[in-house]
């Protein structure tokens, strides 16, 4: 399985999850403060890397949102804030 981010603009960015011969893509709003909250001292993009690991742990990529912003993570597994920062390397 490969997570890869690209950039799109100022917080917006692309995460496509390929596995097992398909693919899917979301676009996913992180702000600075988003980072600064959930993984301070890292990137927007090592944070979605980690982010999407996080998901993919407890969901098909199927399932995962197809846009969202990366908070509203926490409101489907509330242990998400607490854990995702140990996780962003």
């Amino acid at each position: 399985m490969s997570v890869n981010v690209a950039k799109l603009a100022d917080s917006k960015y692309r995460v496509t999850v390929e596995e097992d011969g398909s693919k899917t893509e979301h676009e996913v709003t992180v702000t600075a403060a988003d980072v600064a909250r959930y993984a301070p001292n890292s990137t927007a993009e090592a944070l979605l890397v980690a982010s999407f690991a996080f998901l993919l742990e407890h969901e098909p990529k199927e399932s995962i949102l197809r846009r969202f912003d990366l908070p509203v993570i926490e409101r489907y597994f509330p242990e998400y804030a607490r854990v995702i920062g140990k996780r962003v390397t």
